[in-house]
C-alpha cells in the first residue's frame, strides 16, 4: 500500500472581520464569536497525494489555488479542516517571495536555504551548484534588485530543488521563465519524480501539467469541481470558462475517455467523419496518409457570426495542430434556421503512430469565451499506423534525408579530397 505524502481533509479558509479586536481575541481562545463578517474563499476540499505522486491544481484567477497551496506549506492556517505531510517540503510560491532586494543573490540564497530547513553546514557546500544551476554568472553576487523577474526564479528554484525534497510545491512561478530554463526545471523536476519526489503544481499550461502530472483537481469559486485525468479536468475547466453560468456543460465517456460538450446550441454538428480518399469513414490511418474531416452542422436559430475550427490532440490531450475559419478568412455570417453548413479539411496525417483525436468548435469570434455555440472534446477518435515508412519514433513525421561522409584530415585541419560518400539506403529500415 503507498504512503500517504499529503492528505487535505475538509480544509476550509474564511477571513473573517470582527466588531473589535478583543472580539478576535476571544475567537483565538476558542470563545464564541459572532463575527461582523464572514468571507468563505475555500470549503470543504478534500484529496490525498501517496507517495510519488504528480498532481495538478488548476482554476481560474481567485477560485483558491494559492491559498490552498499556502495552507499546506503552513504560511496560513485553515479555518476548518486539517492538512497533514509527511517528508521535506520545497515550495515555489509567490515569485521573490522571502528575499531581501539589497542582498545579493548568494545571500539571498543561503537566508533561503536556511527557511527551507538545509541544514547550515550543508548550505556552503551547496552554494557552488545553486549558483551552476540558475545560470546567471557575476549576477548572483549582485543585488537582487538589479535583478529581473526571470532571474529571480532562477534563483528560486535552484535553492529550493537543491536538494531533492519529499514534496515539491509549484505554484505558477516557471511561468516566468526563459524557454531554455524552464525546460531544465522541467527535466529536474522529472528527474525528482522518478526518484519519489510528490509534485503539487499549479499552472494554466495544460500541456505542463499533462506531461508532469497523472492527475488534475479542479477549483472553482472555492470548491473543489473535479479530480481526475488531465485531459479530463482540463477540457471540463475549459468548458466552464465558455460557460460562466454551467449551464449547458456535459459529461460523457467514450471509448473509455471523458469528453466534454458545452454549448448554446444556436449550431450543433449533426454528421461528423474522418474520411479517406475514396470517400469512406475510416478510424486507422497510414502516416502521411490524405484524409478529410467532414462536418455537417445545422442552424438552429439565426447567428450573425459562425467560426468553425478544429484541434487535433495525441492521446494524452495535448495540442498538436489547431485553427479556424477566422484565422482562415472563411466566416460565415448572416445564418438563418434551419441552415445545413458541411465543412471539409483536407490533411495529410503527418503524425507519429499512436492514438489521437479531434476537438471541434462552433463559435461566434476564433475563442469560444464570447459566443460557444457547441463545443465537442473527443468528437474523433482516430489511430494512426505506420504502415510504409522506415521506422521512426516520435509525434510528428518530419522525414529527413541522411548523408555519410568517410575521409581523413589534414595535419592542418582541412578536409581531404578523396571523400567516399555513401548514399542513403533506399530500403526500409531504422
Amino acid at each position: 500500500m503507498s504512503t500517504p505524502a499529503l492528505i487535505v481533509e475538509n480544509v476550509g479558509k474564511a477571513y473573517v472581520e470582527y466588531e473589535s479586536e478583543l472580539q478576535r481575541f476571544m475567537r483565538w481562545f476558542g470563545m464564541r464569536v459572532q463575527p461582523k463578517a464572514e468571507h468563505w474563499v475555500l470549503r470543504r476540499v478534500n484529496f490525498r497525494l501517496n507517495q510519488g505522486d504528480a498532481v495538478g491544481i488548476i482554476g481560474q484567477n481567485g477560485a483558491g489555488k494559492s491559498t490552498l497551496l499556502k495552507m499546506i506549506t503552513g504560511t496560513t492556517r485553515p479555518t476548518e479542516g486539517a492538512v497533514s505531510l509527511r517528508g521535506r517540503v520545497a515550495a515555489l510560491l509567490e515569485l521573490g517571495l522571502g528575499f531581501n532586494q539589497e542582498l545579493t543573490g548568494r545571500e539571498n540564497a543561503v537566508y533561503s536555504a536556511g527557511l527551507l530547513g538545509i541544514p547550515q553546514d550543508r548550505i556552503p557546500e551547496l552554494l557552488p551548484e545553486i549558483k551552476a544551476f540558475a545560470e546567471i554568472g557575476e549576477y548572483f553576487e549582485q543585488p537582487m534588485r538589479t535583478y529581473s523577474s526571470g532571474m529571480q526564479m532562477r534563483v528560486a528554484f535552484s535553492v529550493a530543488t537543491a536538494i531533492r525534497p519529499d514534496i515539491l510545491i509549484v505554484d505558477e512561478a516557471l511561468s516566468v521563465g526563459d524557454a531554455y530554463f524552464v525546460h531544465k526545471c522541467f527535466q529536474r523536476i522529472r528527474e525528482f519524480q522518478e526518484a519519489g519526489t510528490t509534485l503539487l503544481i499549479v499552472s494554466h499550461d495544460a500541456s505542463s501539467v499533462q506531461a508532469l502530472c497523472d492527475r488534475a483537481i479542479l477549483l472553482d469559486n472555492g470548491t473543489m469541481v473535479l479530480d481526475g485525468e488531465p485531459q479530463q479536468v482540463f477540457d471540463y475547466y475549459n468548458a466552464l470558462i465558455a460557460e460562466k453560468e454551467n449551464r449547458t456543460v456535459r459529461v460523457e465517456r467514450i471509448n473509455g475517455q471523458v469528453a466534454t460538450e458545452s454549448g448554446t446550441g444556436e449550431a450543433t454538428f449533426e454528421e461528423v467523419a474522418l474520411l479517406d480518399a475514396a470517400g469512406a469513414a475510416i478510424e486507422y490511418v497510414g502516416v502521411g496518409q490524405e484524409v478529410v474531416l467532414r462536418a455537417l452542422v445545422r442552424i438552429n436559430s439565426p447567428v450573425d457570426r459562425l467560426v468553425f475550427g478544429y484541434m487535433i490532440k495525441d492521446r494524452l490531450g495535448q495540442a498538436i495542430y489547431g485553427t479556424n475559419t477566422h484565422y482562415t478568412g472563411q466566416v460565415c455570417a448572416d445564418l438563418v434556421a434551419d441552415d445545413l453548413l458541411e465543412f471539409r479539411v483536407k490533411f495529410s496525417v503527418n503524425l507519429g503512430p499512436g492514438s489521437y483525436s479531434l476537438s471541434l468548435a462552433l463559435s461566434s469570434t476564433e475563442t469560444h469565451l464570447v459566443k460557444n455555440y457547441q463545443w465537442r472534446d473527443l468528437a474523433l477518435v482516430f489511430t494512426v499506423a505506420n504502415m510504409g515508412y522506415d521506422q521512426f519514433v516520435g509525434s510528428a513525421w518530419v522525414p529527413g534525408t541522411i548523408s555519410v561522409a568517410r575521409g581523413r584530415r589534414h595535419d592542418d585541419g582541412s578536409l581531404a579530397n578523396d571523400l567516399a560518400l555513401r548514399p542513403p539506403a533506399t530500403e526500409s529500415g531504422p
